[in-house]
């Protein structure tokens, strides 16, 4: 007899659920307990990509507290994909909706912080350029070009300082002050790297990726803050590879 694959996902992912018709052991018996053992083992596998994948997240809240968390995600968000390295994308908003961690309105940010490196890392390669061509381009010029971008740059903005906290958990940085902040992510060799940015900065990095020019880029960092420096955001791009070409109109 062959087995409903529909009911089969549902049961395999809901422990209240029967096990599906048509399912045998090989002594041709109703599958029961090795259905069991089998259904746990495939929560405790999906549980465990998704702490390697949000290694932050589960650091966080703990272990503990992420096991139980991962249980109720797998179960509402069953893979798509036979990828399981693209497994979580919707661990964002699903942090967003639980209830248990509400008061800890940072971890959805942090969750796309962790999509967001996750995402550079598979990334096609990007060849930067030469930074002397932009010391070498008059004022002019630079403010009426445009740039290409590396494929694996990500920028998350957030009113939490997400960056800092990112930081504190894998590299012993400094404790986060609580502040609006945006993380930028590059990728200069094989591994993402991240980088803290003012909301200013963000603006100038959103304003290149959609594909306005570099004055306006400036323009738009400048009207959320006047006094924008603007040599620390594009020191990140250049030493994180993350321009790619100039395309002069």
């Amino acid at each position: 007899m062959n087995v409903d694959q529909t009911q089969f996902r549902a049961a395999v992912l809901d422990p209240a659920r029967t096990v599906p018709d048509g399912l045998i052991d090989p002594e041709g018996r109703r599958a029961g307990k090795r259905f069991d053992v089998y259904r746990n083992n495939v929560v405790v596998s999906l549980s465990k990509a998704l702490a390697e994948a949000f290694p932050v997240i589960c650091k966080l809240i703990g272990d503990s507290n992420f096991s139980i968390l991962a249980g109720h995600f797998v179960r509402q968000h069953p893979p798509e994909s036979p990828l399981i390295a693209f497994y979580g994308s919707a661990m964002p908003e699903f942090l967003a909706g639980f209830e248990p961690l509400r008061n800890l309105g940072y971890l959805p940010d942090v969750a796309r912080l962790e999509l967001a490196l996750r995402e550079s890392y598979h990334a096609a390669d990007g060849t930067s350029f030469d930074p002397v061509i932009l010391q070498d381009l008059p004022p002019e010029r630079l403010l009426a070009a445009r740039f290409t971008l590396a494929p694996a740059l990500r920028l998350v903005s957030s009113d939490w300082p997400i960056a800092a906290i990112w930081h504190f958990n894998t590299t012993d940085g400094p404790k986060p002050e609580m502040t609006q902040e945006a993380a930028l992510v590059t990728r200069p060799g094989f591994d993402p790297v991240v980088t803290a940015l003012s909301p200013a900065g963000a603006a100038f990095v959103e304003a290149l990726t959609s594909g306005e020019t570099f004055g306006t880029a400036v323009e738009a960092a400048t009207a959320i803050d006047p006094e924008f420096d603007l040599t620390p955001t594009l020191g990140a791009l250049v030493s994180g590879g993350a321009l790619t070409a100039i395309i002069e109109d």
